[in-house]
């Protein structure tokens, strides 16, 4: 159901996404609000470290994800975003990622943007990811 485009004609190969990830008419989508990292107390895991936060929001978006029942290989697309302007410091959130499997599913990783931002919605926050995926039926 899911096609990844890894890398169109005449553009570099992406290290670790696709260009794009197409979908059959009729398949069933999700669009999850972002995932953040606060545990089920709404307290922020891992203050001040980014790869702790990735860590669990990624957690997060596993547990979003297995309610609506699909998982991190039906991920689509997603936006990762991290306070942060300091390209070491997106490079040791998109390696946590990569670690995922968001970047292992079967035909290949999903399509995403990494953003560095001025802030996000929590106090202390310094990464967040929404995603798009497949609903399996």
């Amino acid at each position: 159901m899911i096609k990844r485009s890894i890398a169109a004609a005449g553009l570099l190969k992406p290290p670790t996404y696709a260009h794009a990830s197409i979908v059959e008419a009729g398949t069933r989508l999700a669009f999850l609000a972002g995932s953040v990292p606060l545990d089920a107390d709404g307290t922020l895991v891992g203050a001040g470290d980014p790869v702790r936060q990735t860590e669990q929001v990624l957690a997060n978006l596993e547990a979003q994800l297995r309610d609506i029942g699909s998982d991190l290989s039906q991920v689509l697309y997603t936006d990762v975003y991290v306070v942060s302007g300091d390209p070491a410091v997106l490079a040791d959130v998109w390696r946590v990622v990569e670690a995922s499997g968001l970047s292992t599913a079967e035909g290949g990783p999903h399509s995403s943007t990494l953003l560095g931002v001025a802030s996000l919605g929590y106090q202390g926050q310094l990464v967040e990811i929404t995603a798009t995926a497949v609903v399996p039926e």
